[in-house]
C-alpha cells in the first residue's frame, strides 16, 4: 500500500481527523488532530491492510513563529514494507496530547524524551518524568527560545572555558 493510499483509508476511517497530506516527498506525511492521535494509530496497527506494528520514531519539532509544538510519528510495517509519518500540533504554550504507548510500548521512552526536551505533556502516560536531565532542570533544551542556566548543582555548564583549558 502506499502513502496515498493509506491517507485515503485515514481519510474515510477519520473524517475531518486527518488532513494536509505530502505524498511526493522521501518519507511521506500527514497530520492528524491530537485528540485522535491514539485512536488513529491503533487503527494503522491494527488494520489488516495496514499492519504498522513498528514505532521506529517519535519526536518533536518547535515552530515559535506559528506558536505551536509538532510532534512527529514515524511507523513502518515490516509485514507490508510500507511506512508513514505523522505529524500533531499542539499549542505551544500548553503542549499535551495522548500517549500512545498502550498501542506501542516503545512509545514510553520516546515519550519521555520530547516531554524532557520539548515540554509535551503525554497524557495518560506510565511514568512521565525526564529521562535525560536531571528531574529539577529548569526548561527544555530543545525549545528554540531555551536559555542555558549557567551552572547547575555548582558545576558550570559552559563549555567553551573548559575546552580552552583542555587545549593549553
Amino acid at each position: 500500500m502506499d502513502a496515498k493510499e493509506i491517507y485515503a483509508a485515514l481519510e474515510q476511517k477519520f473524517p475531518g481527523q486527518v488532513g494536509d497530506f505530502k505524498g511526493e516527498v522521501l518519507e511521506p506525511y500527514l497530520t492528524v488532530d491530537g485528540a485522535a492521535i491514539v485512536e488513529v494509530c491503533r487503527f494503522l496497527r491494527d488494520g489488516a491492510t495496514l499492519k504498522f506494528e513498528i514505532l521506529s520514531d517519535l519526536t518533536a519539532l518547535d515552530w515559535p513563529k506559528d506558536e505551536k509544538i509538532q510532534v512527529v510519528y514515524h511507523l513502518f510495517s515490516y509485514a507490508l514494507n510500507h511506512q508513514i509519518v505523522l505529524k500533531v500540533d499542539l499549542p505551544r504554550d500548553h503542549p499535551k496530547v495522548a500517549t500512545v504507548e498502550g498501542v506501542w510500548k516503545v512509545a514510553n521512552w520516546f515519550e519521555r524524551e520530547v516531554y524532557d526536551l520539548f515540554g509535551v505533556i503525554f497524557d495518560g502516560h506510565s511514568d512521565l518524568r525526564r529521562i535525560m536531565l536531571p528531574e529539577d532542570w529548569t526548561g527544555y533544551p530543545l525549545r528554540k527560545d531555551y536559555v542555558e542556566q549557567e551552572e547547575y548543582d555548582g558545576i558550570s555548564t559552559q563549555r567553551a572555558p573548559l575546552v580552552e583549558k583542555l587545549l593549553r
